[in-house]
């Protein structure tokens, strides 16, 4: 059974009569939280648009890069040094410490088995239900987040807590769902709260109605929490997350938009990035000594073509990056196989060629810190995966 979330359209419209009818509309989300046993934490944020892996985390020691980015490498030292091949964006110079503390790490030229056709949603889809080409499969086994709550054993009533206004498939399924939208205002006075008890209390089928939309209203408080040290406002779902993770919730997933840079990367990329980086900083800040048993996974549909197009902009490619960080990593690493960026090394001679199943990462990473085997990993969560050997990238 889902419990589902409230609106304050859904309560107001017409009277408080309005919430009669909301039960049967879910909220879509950007966020889901689940309760799970034990003290790891694992956050997955997709990344919606495409991220250009080879502008966030780039390939400086290849020299065939400048003749490919004559406008988006911009000038000479602007990117931070990783570690004498690899340099990271200046926009993320705020994780820079966490780098460098072993907390923030990269895998490069990953992708899905998504190929060819380049479709967001498609990509989309896919990366969330973590299946092959299968999409009927896909479709009909849901999220693999949701079927790895189906795989661990003393998950709570409170399975999911979704969270935000965009579709999050990747929890789609038969586990429980709550949903709650951080753009919603359910501004209740005393006396609206005193009539939703009042009028649903004693009624089964709306009681939980009312019940959720008190509880979602004092969420809502706790989702103001303060600034950042570096005195940047905290992302509001990373920072609404980290409470949670204090809490009973154990994995989190959310998404987070802006990443399609079709041109004019410079500015747009520069915002996604300023955008995860105070994500990746409102969860190490809010989680406190609960960072040390976190992960953070940050993966994307697809990559971008490596040659930037007449417009200042990439195109939808294929390999790509994926962002790690968290206390439970072992990081300061750039994770994977690096192809290369000859025109025969390229994936159709114009996209970085993946070399790792950006599933693989994900599973090892559930093997480690759920203890699943990886039978269970190849066969059901992530059909069709082979795994290959482990990167080893927790701590």
């Amino acid at each position: 059974m889902q419990d589902r979330g409230i609106s304050r359209r859904g309560l107001l419209r017409a009277g408080l009569i309005g919430a009669c009818s909301v039960a049967a509309h879910p909220l879509l989300s950007t966020m889901t939280l689940a309760a799970t046993p034990g003290d790891a934490r694992l956050v997955v944020i997709i990344l919606r648009g495409a991220m250009d892996g080879l502008d966030v985390v780039r390939p400086v020691g290849d020299p065939l890069l400048a003749g490919y980015r004559a406008t988006l490498l911009g000038s000479a030292g602007e990117a931070i040094d990783l570690d004498g091949y690899f340099a990271m964006h200046p926009k993320l110079a705020g994780l820079h410490p966490l780098w460098q503390a072993g907390e923030l790490g990269f895998a490069h030229a990953v992708s899905t088995p998504y190929r060819d056709k380049r479709s967001h949603f498609d990509g989309q889809d896919l990366l969330e239900a973590g299946t092959g080409m299968d999409v009927a499969l896909a479709a009909q086994r849901g999220g693999w987040l949701n079927r790895l709550l189906q795989v661990v054993p003393g998950t709570s009533s409170e399975t999911a807590f979704a969270i935000g206004n965009d579709d999050m498939n990747i929890l789609g399924g038969s586990a429980p769902a709550s949903r709650w939208s951080p753009e919603v205002d359910i501004d209740l006075t005393p006396q609206a709260e005193l009539l939703l008890n009042h009028i649903y209390a004693p009624d089964p089928q709306f009681a939980p109605a009312a019940a959720q939309a008190l509880k979602l209203a004092s969420l809502i408080d706790q989702a103001n929490l303060p600034k950042l040290a570096n005195g940047d406002r905290r992302e509001p779902l990373a920072a609404f997350a980290a409470s949670r993770l204090n809490e009973a919730t154990r994995i989190a997933a959310y998404s987070l938009t802006g990443w399609d840079t079709h041109q004019g990367q410079k500015n747009g990329i520069g915002r996604a990035l300023n955008t995860l980086e105070r994500s990746v900083l409102s969860l190490r800040e809010g989680l406190g000594a609960n960072w040390g048993k976190t992960l953070v996974l940050a993966m994307t549909e697809f990559g971008r073509t490596v040659a930037e197009n007449g417009t200042h902009g990439t195109d939808h490619g294929t390999g790509g990056a994926m962002v790690m960080a968290g206390g439970a990593l072992r990081g300061g690493h750039v994770y994977g196989q690096w192809p290369g960026l000859a025109e025969a090394d390229l994936y159709q001679r114009r996209d970085l060629m993946p070399t790792m199943d950006v599933r693989a990462f994900a599973a090892w990473a559930l093997r480690g810190l759920y203890g699943i085997d990886r039978a269970t990993l190849e066969a059901e969560i992530f059909p069709g995966l082979t795994m290959g050997a482990d990167p080893v990238i927790l701590a």
